[in-house]
């Protein structure tokens, strides 16, 4: 996905933002970085955390990111690694078929951090942000189903969910409402032209974010699948780290953490009181994964003073054992997917 900050809209007014990576001491100090480890990046971006690990030790390191020109952008980081960095254009949900496929397993660490880059806010003609005007598009990749394609040809209904479960935006019906009718007048092509729509019908209170931050959020979130993908990360990273291995995920928003939390409150039996087991219950389940901690990590004030993108940022983190994969619980799968619904029900 390639992100080196927040995926939180910037304040209104606010100017294109440095590239500067969130949290990035808290990161290399989770991912342990040692000589002749092999680490990946899943979301390369503009290079933040895979040069940290880099300089932090003789290091190998596989990044990927989705996003074509992030990997264009990289070009020279990879000729200056003399070697000891390989970037590949790919998901994070493909880590371990990449990973295989550069003899890259087992991993010593892995690191994501999760959203959408700056660089990709602050080109107007990505589509992904409303403080310039640009088609509505939104695909990481450029290639797919666009915002556009989400706005005019999804079902009211349909829409108001993406808008209310990705986007956790209290009026998705009534923007979904208006949605419906207006495309039928004219198709939304511009994100000028959808943000001043979703303004006009659910207008927010002074100092309160943009009233569109929230939809914008929830179609980028459909339009890439961006919770799916980082399950499916998660479970990728999951086969491919050797034990002692590190996982270490930034994220930015609820969803996002919500997801991460639940996925190593799983696999490391976090809350499971083996101790206080009755007489013939079941032991607790095998786990994959120790927590160490107090979790999670947020930035410092200073941090958040110096990059304001960084304001919402989580780092949860944990060390692979010896135990076999785990198998994706049906709990954790409905995470990452809008609710089946019955006719005229919720």
């Amino acid at each position: 996905m390639g992100r080196d900050r927040g995926a939180d809209e910037p304040p209104a007014g606010e100017g294109p933002a440095r590239h500067v990576p969130v949290l990035l001491n808290e990161v290399i100090e989770a991912l342990r970085p040692r000589d002749g480890g092999r680490y990946l990046d899943g979301t390369f971006g503009a290079g933040g955390y895979t040069r940290a690990l880099l300089a932090a030790a003789d290091t190998k390191v596989l990044a990927l990111d989705r996003d074509p020109t992030a990997i264009a952008g990289g070009a020279g980081l990879v000729a200056k690694a003399q070697g000891r960095l390989t970037l590949v254009e790919a998901r994070f949900s493909q880590l371990e078929e990449v990973a295989r496929a550069q003899d890259f397993v087992p991993l010593d660490g892995a690191v994501f951090d999760i959203g959408v880059s700056s660089m990709q806010f602050d080109q107007a003609e990505r589509g992904f942000s409303f403080r310039g005007d640009g088609p509505l598009d939104m695909r990481m990749e450029g290639r797919g189903v666009s915002a556009a394609d989400i706005v005019n040809e999804a079902d009211e209904e349909t829409l108001a969910d993406i808008l209310y479960y990705y986007g956790e935006e209290r009026a998705s019906r009534r923007i979904a409402r208006a949605i419906a009718h207006d495309r039928n007048l004219a198709p939304f092509t511009s994100t000028k032209a959808l943000a001043e729509m979703i303004a006009r019908v659910a207008p927010g209170r002074p100092g309160d974010i943009h009233p569109a931050t929230k939809s914008f959020q929830a179609l980028r979130i459909a339009v890439n699948d961006e919770l799916g993908e980082l399950l499916d990360g998660l479970a990728a990273a999951e086969r491919t780290l050797g034990p002692g291995g590190r996982l270490v995920v930034v994220t930015f928003h609820s969803l996002e953490d919500r997801i991460v939390k639940q996925f190593l409150a799983e696999r490391s039996g976090r809350g499971e009181t083996g101790s206080r087991r009755l007489p013939g219950e079941a032991a607790p389940p095998e786990t994959s994964f120790t927590c160490e901690g107090r979790q999670p990590i947020a930035p410092t004030r200073a941090e958040v003073e110096a990059n304001p993108r960084a304001r919402s940022a989580k780092l949860r983190h944990a060390t692979r054992n010896a135990s076999a994969p785990l198998p994706l619980a049906d709990k954790l799968t409905r995470l990452v997917r809008l609710p089946t619904r019955e006719k005229g029900k919720v």
